[in-house]
């Protein structure tokens, strides 16, 4: 019976550590969700549900638009953490190239 305990008890592990590393959408999550985030707190996630209330974002582009306080830096912290948007993760824009 030992080892039935310790069979359950690494696939209840499992099932958390994937829950944990799961994406969470700014168009579809709660506050709890969203004050999840490492590196939102309570002024940022009223800020975004504020934006999303009035549409939801189209991509991060539009996300770092209308939500003040939001640079690429920030996106790309924030979607390593696990924010995404409509399940995107944030892709910095290519850096032009110099003329020859």
């Amino acid at each position: 019976m030992h080892s039935l305990h310790r069979f359950m008890l690494a696939g209840l592990t499992a099932v958390c550590t994937g829950l944990s590393l799961a994406a969470t959408d700014a168009n579809l999550a709660t506050e709890a969700e969203l004050d999840s985030i490492k590196g939102l707190g309570p002024a940022s996630t009223a800020r975004i549900l504020q934006a999303r209330a009035q549409s939801p974002f189209k991509d991060w582009a539009d996300f770092l638009r209308r939500v003040k306080g939001f640079k690429g830096s920030s996106a790309a912290r924030l979607s390593e953490a696990g924010l995404t948007v409509n399940g995107q993760p944030f892709e910095a824009p290519a850096s032009p190239k110099a003329a020859p």
